[in-house]
């Protein structure tokens, strides 16, 4: 007979807010066969173990039982990066942004024309950021529509859950990458989205995805706001004060907008449903307008660094209650994991408030140019992520009635990873909650791949250091 359930048992790191979460030791909880959760009980010894399952209705059956030195934690959600770029990775890091597009990632995103290129390519870019443990990512293609499908189909195939979004552009990129009209954008644009729809998967989505303002001409800019306002289901992203060189050339493209936040509101673009990456240079006015709008922000510090754009105040966006996600950003980030996200976010918000230290800037808020704990690291890796991408309800954290999109993390010695203190086999004891919550550190700040075991997208196994394909 079929067992249609995964009961498991062990630690779990659960974050709950952005100053809290639980660390449990003994946790107890079944995922179905559709992939939810059906109940977590937090706290229970071993020898109680069958009393428990009992009084759930089971008997006799199997329980998959952590060893000590892994947990169970939410898959990570990375809110913003480039699956044509990922071939760049490590390459042009001499150029600033607008210099880097030119010269290292449009020759690289033009090669994408070829169908059977982008066919060979997006198989192992898409697992590769599944091994890193992002169970939910959104995606940036390319202009060009059959290899953008062929990244929804890849994504689909792999199992992870993910936004897919065609790049318009039709200006201010080169003459071979570059669309020929507002009209050829827009019909390739709705003939994806028609697409995914058609894949008929619940965890793949269409995305609108102009590129940044500067490739995209107004009327473009505001036959997508058609769009959106026509369909409340359709997400978008985009790029947002990245850059100072382009802020600037936005602003003289767009000189009837005040602000670059006010380029995007103008033409109907900045609502709940937008993520917006990068945004390093934001103004006063523009904080305001984006938190009354209650659009998302994805805070890309690994590029941010990478290309020398600068570093996004996070903390003072967190006090304004705007939502904050991570993301990789590659190829601008050199790594496709969001765990060197993690890391850093946290140096960015030291240099933040060493900044504002010498400054003699306000430290009043909650966050606002102070150190980030790893309490909050945690959740815009996971619940920020979620709620950037509208999918709170769904996954970011480990509760009844929502996906079991998770990762099995091991810093045990024989996970392999020299930069975590791992622990012998012999190491009987159950952790306390103390030790799990040094688990956890260790894992953010030293952790690779090779400590994420297993992946896990809508309860099924999809990636991870002791995934075999096929299986």
């Amino acid at each position: 007979m079929t067992i249609l359930f995964t009961v498991y048992y062990g630690a779990v790191i659960n974050p709950e807010s952005l100053t809290t979460f639980k660390a449990l030791p003994r946790c107890l909880f079944l995922v179905n066969g559709d992939g939810y959760i059906d109940w977590i009980v937090d706290d229970v010894e071993s020898s109680d173990l069958q009393n428990v399952l009992a009084s759930k209705g089971l008997i006799d059956i199997d329980v998959y039982v952590l060893k000590n030195g892994e947990f169970v934690m939410p898959g990570f959600v990375d809110t913003h990066t480039h699956a044509p770029q990922v071939p760049n990775i490590g390459s042009g890091q001499q150029y600033e942004l607008l210099d880097w597009l030119e010269n290292v990632t449009f020759p690289m995103e033009s090669k994408f024309s070829d169908a059977e290129f982008a066919r060979k390519t997006y198989p192992s870019v898409v697992q590769r950021f599944i091994n890193a443990g992002t169970t939910t990512c959104c995606y940036y293609a390319t202009i060009h529509l059959e290899a953008t499908k062929i990244l929804a189909d890849v994504v689909k195939h792999q199992g992870q859950r993910a936004f897919v979004g065609k790049c318009n552009m039709n200006r201010n990129s080169p003459d071979n990458y570059r669309e020929s009209s507002e009209e050829e954008s827009i019909a390739a644009t709705k003939e994806l989205i028609a697409y995914i729809q058609s894949i008929d998967s619940d965890l793949v989505h269409p995305i609108l995805t102009p590129r940044f303002a500067i490739s995209c001409t107004s009327p473009l800019l505001s036959s997508l706001g058609d769009m959106l306002k026509s369909d409340p289901n359709l997400a978008i992203q985009t790029h947002i004060s990245e850059n100072q060189n382009e802020v600037k050339l936005t602003l003289e493209l767009f000189s009837e907008s005040t602000t670059y936040a006010g380029v995007y509101d103008d033409h109907g673009l900045l609502t709940e449903r937008m993520i917006l990456a990068h945004a390093v240079h934001l103004g006063e006015s523009e904080l305001q307008l984006i938190a009354v709008r209650k659009a998302g922000i994805s805070h890309c510090p690994t590029s941010n660094f990478n290309l020398r754009s600068g570093m996004a105040k996070v903390g003072e966006m967190l006090d304004r209650g705007i939502k904050v996600g991570l993301g990789t950003d590659v190829s601008g980030g050199y790594s496709p994991s969001i765990l060197t996200a993690v890391q850093h976010t946290s140096i960015c918000s030291k240099m933040v408030a060493n900044h504002s230290m010498h400054q003699s800037s306000s430290s009043n808020g909650t966050f606002a140019n102070k150190q980030l704990p790893m309490t909050t690291l945690l959740y815009l890796a996971t619940m920020g992520g979620a709620e950037v991408c509208n999918l709170s309800h769904k996954i970011g954290n480990l509760q009844p009635g929502k996906s079991f999109d998770a990762l099995i993390v091991s810093v045990r010695h024989d996970a392999g990873n020299p930069a975590v203190w791992g622990f012998e086999d012999d190491f009987e004891h159950v952790p306390t909650k103390e030790e799990l919550e040094g688990f956890l550190e260790r894992f953010l700040f030293c952790g690779d791949d090779r400590n994420i075991s297993k992946v896990f997208v809508q309860g099924r196994l999809v990636g991870g250091k002791s995934f075999v394909k096929g299986a």
